[in-house]
């Protein structure tokens, strides 16, 4: 029983350990849910076409938001992809039921990035819809004002960015309704997501799974996931694995 105790204290200093590791993270790169809160809509940024724009002249239907950097080695064109896939899923029209905008965090790309990236998700969609996808660039001051309002924590890494993956759902007024995260969506959670904004309802995220894009080792030139979550979750398994055989094992000598 000494050694049980023992080693449940040092499970759970395992557990804070780790807790605070993941807190830490969190206030670095993440997402903080800014549920019910409306975006800067007098904000503005460049078009496709190099014309400025005021979010507030885009945002008139639900709308979905995302941020990338167009120069991503990781899960940005998974997340464009993800974008694609739904609008070519979903029995909702784009440009009729809701609007898309894609914004690039990285105030170093420029509308002439946006064109070329834009073109390579939206091959199968009509000219029609094309215009309701917006891909805008802008200025740091800009970038910074809409990711701190969506709540949006992105880190520099190097010459890269560590940052999640999600949707942000937007009311017709620009009212934070939602986020959706991850890389691929499900048509259903998708209009749901989207009627409530045209109501203006938000609603709690219940699955906050996050993914991250990778981030680049300068010593060892190579892109490597960031392992925090991953090994903290690892170590908490066997650690719990481990005190449930010493459990067991101590029952049996007692009986004995």
């Amino acid at each position: 029983m000494k050694y049980l105790l023992s080693f449940f204290v040092i499970l759970l200093s395992i557990l804070n350990s780790n807790a605070q590791l993941l807190r830490n993270g969190n206030d670095t790169v993440g997402i903080n849910e800014h549920l019910d809160k409306v975006i800067p809509l007098d904000l503005k940024f460049y078009n496709e076409d190099s014309i400025t724009v005021a979010l507030g002249d885009l945002v008139n239907k639900p709308t979905i938001l995302s941020f990338v950097y167009f120069d991503c080695p990781g899960i940005c064109t998974n997340l464009q992809d993800g974008i694609s896939t739904l609008i070519s899923n979903s029995d909702l029209v784009l440009g009729k039921d809701y609007d898309v905008i894609t914004i690039s965090f990285n105030w170093l790309d420029k509308p002439s990035d946006a064109v070329l990236k834009k073109q390579n998700f939206t091959t199968n969609f009509t000219k029609e819809q094309c215009k309701h996808w917006n891909y805008l660039t802008g200025d740091s001051v800009s970038i910074n004002k809409i990711l701190t309002s969506a709540g949006y924590k992105a880190k520099i890494a190097g010459l890269d960015f560590i940052h999640p993956s999600a949707l942000i759902i937007l009311s017709p007024k620009g009212k934070i309704t939602r986020y959706l995260y991850g890389l691929s969506y499900l048509p259903f959670d998708f209009k749901m997501a989207v009627i409530e904004a045209q109501k203006g309802l938000s609603r709690p995220t219940i699955n906050k799974v996050l993914d991250f894009c990778f981030a680049y080792d300068q010593q060892g030139k190579k892109y490597t996931l960031q392992v925090t979550k991953i090994s903290a979750t690892i170590i908490i398994f066997f650690a719990v694995l481990l005190l449930l055989i010493l459990m067991i094992k101590s029952r049996k000598k007692v009986k004995k």
